[in-house]
């Protein structure tokens, strides 16, 4: 039961990162457009937007291998 509740957080975890990483990536794109920052601080935003993405998938994916596991 402490593998399955740990699964759940993982996966909420995972469900916040990629919610606040949309959201700061999506105002940070409209006040650097806004501000008229010069575009490398874009791909440094958009690079930072991919890692958390990216740690999200693998949290999630590992969560879903260990529900698959359990469920056996």
């Amino acid at each position: 039961m402490a593998d399955r509740n740990e699964t759940g957080t993982n996966a909420r975890a995972a469900a916040i990162v990629i919610v606040a990483t949309m959201l700061l990536w999506m105002g940070g794109s409209a006040l650097g457009g806004h501000l008229g920052l010069p575009v490398r601080y874009a791909f440094l935003l958009d690079f930072a937007a991919l890692g958390g993405f990216a740690w999200a998938l693998i949290v999630l994916y590992r969560a879903w291998r260990k529900g698959r596991e359990e469920g056996k």
